[in-house]
């Protein structure tokens, strides 16, 4: 399966579990991996037949713009579902991280891989 991928995407989320977080919005790291088979587009060498990665970052950062969660696990896990569904992929990762959420890291998050449900 070939990789099409969107990496380092950065978007305000309101997200967290503490009260001070549900009043602000925090930065948050996407990156995203996305199966599709890329030898069609290749020998095509149209647009039309590929895994459009500015359409997968542009839904992604709007639907995180307009949802909240309290945790990084429920949002990747929904921002999965979203490109599982609305691009028919086979399989996707999804790398959500927090910047700064625990003293002394750069960044905190969750990897999550997910696939088409066969049935």
């Amino acid at each position: 399966m070939d990789i099409v991928y969107v990496k380092d995407l950065r978007v305000d989320a309101l997200i967290g579990i503490y009260d001070w977080e549900r009043r602000i919005r925090q930065q948050v790291r996407i990156d995203l991996e996305m199966g599709w088979d890329n030898r069609v587009p290749a020998q095509s060498d149209d647009i039309k037949q590929t895994m459009n990665y500015k359409a997968a970052a542009k839904l992604v950062t709007a639907y995180i713009k307009k949802t909240e969660f309290q945790l990084v696990e429920t949002l990747a896990e929904n921002i999965a579902t979203l490109l599982l569904k609305e691009f028919s992929l086979p399989w996707v990762k999804i790398t959500l991280g927090k910047p700064f959420a625990v003293t002394g890291s750069t960044e905190v998050g969750v990897c999550i891989e997910r696939q088409q449900d066969i049935g």
